[in-house]
């Protein structure tokens, strides 16, 4: 390949934000929109949280239990970064819900806990939140396929499950994403005019607080006050300029038509999107952006024309991510012309991966959004992008106790 494809302008990436902003708008209005904007019914208690809860976060590997202590709105974790266990095993064919439930529950067991407590569940997967705090799953993604629990309620069947064989027993459980978790996280810092999370690592999503007089299919039972989490679910976003090769990998995907964002931005398929590009060469079958990013911080044994091409993919997907952020701060500044310092909690092993020869992925992202903000008219808005130990188990846990 000659040619980068994949070279983004900033003219593209601003339409690119503008196509976000509407999507974002149109799904804050209505149901089954391509950016669904789905509404989280838990209200963060964002000063002097307290209390202690049961954590779980199921990701798209990885799975971790914890128990988060708060003292005064201070968090302290045990174990420190929580009991970890690969739960790829969930992607194997004839895998049940009840496989599911016994390969969460087993670490839950050999967790000390002295008293009865909530359970914060942080669920890496579209759900529906519900006005008990529980969620129901809309569909699975990053190959998991458990068709029962479609359509059903996450938190309290595996509560239920838990019941019946542990003690003390758990009081209630909230299930947020984990792209919501990372948003309430950001709250342990109330100096910022808004908040966003943002995932950027198997998969990529982004969630934001909103005005609920802006979210025009809210449930009308809903009684809460202050400002709504919203999970944008921004994976599905269909962005305009994907390549000839974007539709390849869609095309070969087990979700065709669907996750297109994630599909040009995401770990899982970064290193499809370089197969992709060369049809005739072989490669590994498993091939991720981990694998990318090893061809662009070793080049010396790598082909050179893998290299060029791994960092333009590279590059593009760090792009694609600011121009997605530059859209979300729009819809955020039009809701309210104040808001001038964002506070954005990014989570995920891609956007926090290093690029030894050049600039980072964070640092691509920031300097691309700043740029975008300017030319958007925008340039006094300033997104603070942090890091944060155990977003999803600190954010749950404010959940769970909220």
């Amino acid at each position: 390949m000659e040619k980068n494809i994949f070279k983004l302008k900033t003219k593209q990436l601003k339409e690119i934000a503008q196509s976000l902003q509407a999507k974002v708008v149109n799904g804050l209005e209505k149901e089954n929109t391509e950016v669904q904007c789905i509404p989280t019914y838990i209200n963060p208690q964002t000063t002097g949280v307290n209390g202690q809860a049961l954590v779980l976060d199921l990701g798209g590997t990885n799975y971790r239990v914890a128990t988060v202590d708060f003292v005064d709105g201070k968090a302290t974790i045990h174990p420190e970064n929580g009991w970890k266990k690969d739960l790829s095993v969930m992607k194997t064919a004839n895998f049940t819900e009840q496989d599911l439930f016994k390969e969460q529950g087993d670490p839950i067991s050999e967790i000390k806990r002295n008293a009865e407590m909530p359970i914060g569940y942080c669920f890496s997967y579209p759900a529906e939140s519900m006005l008990s705090g529980d969620a129901k799953l809309l569909r699975w993604t990053k190959g998991v396929d458990i068709k029962e629990m479609i359509d059903k309620p996450i938190g309290q069947p595996l509560m239920d499950y838990l019941n019946k064989k542990d003690t003390p027993k758990f009081t209630g459980v909230k299930v947020i994403n984990d792209t919501v978790a990372s948003l309430f996280a950001g709250l342990t810092d109330s100096s910022y005019d808004a908040y966003i999370g943002l995932i950027v690592g198997t998969g990529t999503n982004m969630a934001t607080f909103i005005s609920p007089d802006k979210i025009k299919k809210l449930n009308p039972e809903y009684k809460g006050t202050g400002l709504i989490p919203v999970n944008l679910e921004s994976g599905n976003f269909y962005p305009p300029h994907l390549t000839v090769i974007d539709d390849k990998v869609d095309a070969c995907s087990d979700s065709k038509g669907a996750q297109r964002f994630e599909k040009a931005v995401s770990g899982m398929y970064l290193g499809e999107i370089l197969k992709s590009a060369f049809p005739c060469d072989e490669f590994e079958a498993r091939f991720d952006a981990q694998k990318l990013t090893s061809i662009m911080n070793y080049p010396d044994i790598h082909k050179k024309k893998y290299v060029d091409v791994s960092r333009w993919i590279y590059k593009r997907s760090a792009q694609l991510v600011a121009a997605s952020l530059a859209g979300l701060v729009l819809v955020l500044v039009s809701h309210d012309s104040s808001i001038k310092k964002i506070r954005l909690v990014a989570e995920g092993s891609l956007f926090w991966s290093e690029y030894k020869r050049g600039k980072n992925y964070k640092k691509l992202v920031d300097e691309e959004l700043k740029n975008l903000l300017e030319e958007l008219g925008h340039g006094s808005v300033h997104v603070d992008i942090t890091k944060m130990e155990n977003a999803n188990l600190i954010g749950s846990a404010i959940a769970a106790l909220s």
